[in-house]
């Protein structure tokens, strides 16, 4: 019978995502549902070093998939690890945060265990011994609670959305080697290329700025990542400007972009599309720069401010720095 819950713990260049550890520390909450088990995956090379990391959120075993072969990521080769991980473990439930890598190779496992995914949940409705994620539909406009009825279901969290608990340093759970088939990942990663990216991880910053066709010029970017700067903010974009080559595609924040959650979101001259609402409604705190007072965006921001971003941001940057040095 399925028990537990299996957690892919994402790492990248030997850092934990923290968006995993969201998901690893949900997982404990609903363990009691399904056996009472929760088993993090770690998957890479030489990553062992990592279990001591993920064993302080007291998981109760760590399975380790170490090996040349997960030097770089490919999505035949994470499929094959965490498909095997499942076989070993016969869960209830896998979780993973809603990231880039897990929203491309998780269907894959899904698909080859035969079970179903629940992408980008935001929360969780427990009734009885079952669990109900919930996530949001339409560009966001509403939310769907989804019944599971499956003997085993793939369930991905949105980034900065659950908590993450106190590490407990004495917590030691049992780690153990998943052994892997070499021969069973025929593709191999033999060179990546890769563009210069954000300072800071967009999907899980706590503060994030964007910038709309308000800036007028790839030139202007400057005045926003000052401010980015100042308060440690990630740098993110909408559609228009990314579609006017004006800033890289990772940069962009929307239903064809990513999905964001901060603390703090400052869009800069956006209008507010439908379609950008979907990447960032989530935001705890919204605050809108725009000189047009019709905007859209100023009927889903916690603070509006109507201006020139030109002079606003300038100031804001300014008076964000008066404060720090104070």
């Amino acid at each position: 019978m399925s028990q537990g819950i299996l957690v892919f713990i994402e790492q990248r260049n030997g850092q934990i995502r923290k968006a995993s550890l969201e998901a690893l520390c949900e997982a404990q909450k609903h363990a009691g549902l399904s056996g009472g088990s929760v088993t993090a995956l770690i998957i890479g090379e030489n990553v062992k070093g990592l279990t001591a990391e993920v064993g302080k959120y007291n998981p109760t075993k760590i399975l380790v998939a170490d090996g040349a072969e997960f030097g770089s990521y490919s999505a035949e080769a994470y499929t094959e690890a965490l498909a095997e991980a499942v076989k070993k473990t016969d869960p209830r439930f896998v979780f993973a945060a809603q990231t880039a890598m897990a929203r491309d190779f998780l269907p894959r496992a899904a698909a080859r265990c035969d079970a179903p995914v629940i992408s980008d949940v935001m929360s969780f409705i427990v009734d009885g011994d079952k669990l109900g994620p919930v996530r949001p539909m339409y560009s966001g406009k509403c939310f769907g609670q989804y019944e599971i009825n499956s003997p085993l279901a793939f369930i991905t969290v949105r980034p900065n959305v659950f908590p993450v608990s106190a590490p407990d340093a004495s917590a030691a759970p049992a780690v153990e080697d998943l052994a892997i088939k070499p021969e069973n990942i025929r593709a191999k990663v033999v060179e990546t290329h890769k563009s210069e990216g954000s300072k800071i991880e967009l999907s899980e910053a706590s503060i994030v700025v964007a910038g709309g066709r308000g800036i007028k010029g790839p030139e202007n970017w400057g005045v926003l990542e000052e401010l980015c700067d100042a308060l440690g903010a990630a740098l993110a974009a909408s559609r228009a400007v990314v579609d006017a080559g004006w800033i890289d595609h990772q940069h962009q924040v929307g239903q064809t972009g990513k999905v964001v959650s901060p603390q703090l979101y400052i869009a800069c001259g956006i209008s507010g599309a439908i379609q950008h609402l979907a990447g960032m409604s989530s935001s705890k705190v919204i605050v809108a720069i725009n000189k047009d007072a019709e905007a859209p965006i100023f009927k889903h921001a916690t603070y509006g401010v109507v201006g020139d971003i030109f002079e606003v941001v300038p100031k804001l940057t300014a008076e964000i720095k008066n404060l720090q040095n104070n």
